[in-house]
């Protein structure tokens, strides 16, 4: 079947402009007799147009210049199709990009694109809405609702807001349970990721043994313990220090001294009394006093390497 491709281009995303990008992609898909199409991306995020679209064309592959958020929104719509979703990164922090070795080079990337091969890569949900890569309760998530209300966006910014946050942070109380086992345990904690691939962004790794296709979501736990310590336990999580606890060790580890608790399963269940934020794949969602999460398996392919 001969391959029709959409690009959806984020005018906003990241840093970079985007009219030399348009300019390529026309370029070398035409180089490459590939039928093609240019869209914007959707400012609400609202992607149900694309199924009827891509019937009536015959379209093959979304690829997507932007990132997470886009990511995420496009592949929510397109699950359970067989539509190929490919990525040139141009967000902020390019995820699940960099977690499937999709180069930041948009040359490098639109050569993956062209090559074509896609396999297909987990998901999961919190409380229904859908994530391909990653969600964050707590910290990371107040420093997304700053970020995503800066005029300038890119490294810079995020940095300069997450340290603003760091500084005055507090840890939120939080009850994690297991649906299927009659167990459950309580922590103090600045944020919980749950992660489908090993990225918070820009090649910040917080769940090391993150895979993209093996049925389970990482969870990272990061308790309440001084400013300075907390800083040297996350660097010792991003480099891969801390070891995948067992289901049965976290109760004592959670009472314990542990001050990471790093952890898989395929569905979880946290109780956030203190309705601690959430972020979405980067963008802020609205918090709940409980969250379901359950993982997706296979639930997208992704062009990759």
């Amino acid at each position: 079947m001969a391959r029709k491709i959409i690009y959806l281009i984020n005018p906003i995303s990241g840093t970079r402009g985007k009219s030399s990008l348009q300019e390529m992609i026309i370029r070398r898909t035409r180089e490459q007799n590939i039928e093609f199409d240019i869209l914007p991306t959707n400012a609400e995020g609202d992607y149900d147009f694309l199924l009827p679209f891509i019937e009536k064309q015959q379209v093959t592959d979304i690829v997507i210049c932007g990132g997470d958020g886009t990511v995420n929104a496009v592949a929510a719509a397109l699950m359970g199709t067989d539509v190929r979703i490919g990525i040139i990164p141009m967000g902020s922090g390019n995820g699940l990009a960099f977690a499937a070795r999709i180069p930041k080079s948009p040359a490098k990337a639109l050569d993956i694109v062209f090559a074509g091969r896609a396999s297909a890569i987990d998901g999961f949900t919190i409380n229904d809405q859908f994530s391909c890569m990653l969600c964050g309760i707590g910290f990371d998530a107040s420093v997304a609702y700053e970020f995503a209300r800066q005029k300038r966006r890119g490294l810079q910014t995020y940095v300069r807001v997450s340290l603003k946050n760091f500084f005055r942070v507090s840890p939120w109380s939080f009850r994690i349970h297991f649906p299927d086992q009659a167990y459950s345990f309580s922590a103090d904690a600045f944020f919980i990721s749950i992660a489908n691939g090993n990225q918070f962004g820009n090649n910040f790794t917080i769940a090391p043994k993150a895979s993209l296709h093996d049925g389970l979501v990482d969870i990272v736990v990061v308790k309440k313990m001084n400013k300075l310590r907390l800083v040297f336990s996350v660097l010792n999580q991003i480099l891969g220090n801390n070891a995948v606890l067992k289901t049965s060790e976290l109760e004592q580890q959670a009472a314990g001294k542990k001050n990471i608790l790093y952890f898989q399963t395929s569905s979880l269940i946290i109780d956030n009394p203190q309705r601690a934020p959430l972020h979405i794949d980067g963008d802020p969602s609205t918090t709940s006093e409980r969250f379901v999460i359950r993982i997706v398996p296979l639930a997208f392919k992704l062009i990759q390497p």
